[in-house]
């Protein structure tokens, strides 16, 4: 489980509540030390004069006439245990380190206590209770004028929170801000990736954010530029290649008739030659125009098996499984299948099988075609891709190396994957992806 974020928003993000975090325990222990430190031990010292003071007219042990009269000039009360329970005593909140400067300061022990509800006396909202190991019985009521009201925070603590939120949530707006023209380059880069050529980018963010996008623009009119020139070339060649094919044809065709053999001879050699100049213009034309339509892969692959039939030498078994719709540009889907249906009887055998399936959790449909043939070299599986680079010539290829990279260039137009593999039990698997939305 990765815990840190991999993600250039999500590090700057961290970085900043990591950095921010450190700069309030920082303010935080700074203020403690230097305000409320100091603070608290004036306070304390007030508290323990006080009690001095009540203890220097012996007032802990004085009638109640004589108590009553300086807590009506001071505000200080002086209660037995069961009256200070009843004035707020049983709510009131014991705190060690001013418990420990009273009692340094008086020499005795002393248990020290403040309480947030209001008393008889006024109404402060804060008391201090205080009560000496000598007088076990006796309690001290000081009230703590201009204290804030019971539902406050501390005022720092709120500021601290207030600075920290706001700062976070800058943060995340200013790298978000900044990752947005990122995150644009990184969609047009995709697309460029799988043949597809956006409109140019808006230049925007930092100065060397807009010079990236830039440049990333000018690599994309280039690329444009490179394909549309290869397109026209191939397109060229294949027309300036059909002329002579056909001049060869007819003058085959005039040869005396016991030379049947050498003209059919020719005839099949122009016919290959007509498939390979097909494909020259296939896999350059990468043609994207078709419309999307939403169908289910299992009925293309009954309708190609249908054609299929027609071959008597060709079994095709099927293993289809349940597979929802999936948008896909059906004319070139279908020849993806059929090239691949097609290589498995040339270069496997007479019998294949074909299974799909549906992943759920990754919201793709699978298909794999799989014949019982020699296989290809575990060396050679990732070269089978690359144009004109027969890989399969261990099978007896003798095509132009074009069939399964046309195949693959498809199939990255739909955004799906397609892999080949030897089984284990003997043939080669030809397996590959499409995502169910894109």
């Amino acid at each position: 489980m990765r815990i840190l974020p991999s993600s250039a928003f999500g590090q700057t993000v961290l970085l900043i509540g990591v950095l921010l975090l450190i700069n309030q325990v920082v303010s935080y222990l700074s203020v403690t030390y230097y305000f409320v430190h100091p603070t608290t031990k004036q306070i304390s010292s007030l508290l323990a004069t006080q009690v001095q003071s009540v203890n220097a007219f012996n007032l802990m042990d004085a009638p109640l006439e004589a108590r009553l009269d300086y807590a009506k000039r001071t505000k200080v009360e002086i209660m037995t245990t069961e009256q200070a329970l009843q004035q707020g005593l049983k709510s009131a909140t014991h705190y060690n380190f001013m418990s420990a400067q009273v009692s340094k300061q008086m020499g005795v022990n002393a248990d020290v206590r403040i309480s947030t509800t209001e008393t008889s006396v006024g109404n402060e909202p804060y008391r201090v209770w205080i009560s000496l190991s000598s007088y076990p019985n006796s309690w001290v009521s000081i009230p703590l004028v201009g204290g804030n009201d019971n539902n406050a925070s501390p005022p720092p603590t709120m500021y601290l929170m207030v600075i920290g939120i706001l700062s976070v949530t800058g943060g995340w707006w200013f790298v978000r801000h900044l990752n947005r023209p990122l995150q644009a380059l990184q969609q047009a880069a995709i697309q460029v990736g799988q043949g597809l050529f956006p409109p140019p980018l808006k230049e925007q963010g930092s100065t060397e954010m807009r010079e990236v996008t830039r440049a990333f623009n000018r690599m994309s009119q280039g690329i444009k530029q490179l394909e549309d020139e290869r397109t026209l070339m191939t397109a060229g060649i294949s027309h300036d290649l059909r002329t002579p094919l056909t001049r060869i044809r007819l003058a085959s065709e005039m040869l005396p008739e016991d030379n049947d053999w050498i003209r059919d001879g020719i005839n099949e050699d122009i016919e290959d030659m007509n498939a390979i100049i097909d494909q020259f213009i296939e896999y350059a034309r990468s043609d994207r125009t078709e419309q999307w339509e939403t169908v289910n892969l299992n009925t293309l692959i009954e309708e190609l098996v249908k054609l299929h039939g027609r071959h008597q030498n060709h079994h095709i078994a099927l293993k289809l499984n349940t597979l929802p719709n999936t948008p896909v540009r059906k004319v070139a889907l279908k020849r993806v299948l059929d090239n691949l249906i097609e290589n498995a009887f040339r270069y496997g055998t007479q019998r294949i099988v074909v299974s799909t399936f549906h992943d759920k959790s990754q919201h793709r449909v699978y298909c794999r075609i799989r014949d019982f043939g020699p296989g290809i070299p575990e060396d050679e599986l990732d070269n089978v891709f690359i144009p004109f680079k027969q890989g399969d010539k261990a099978r007896g290829s003798l095509g132009s190396g074009l069939g399964l990279a046309i195949t693959r260039k498809i199939i990255n137009m739909h955004l799906g994957q397609i892999t080949l593999r030897n089984h284990p039990q003997g043939g080669l698997v030809a397996e590959f992806w499409l995502p169910l939305r894109h």
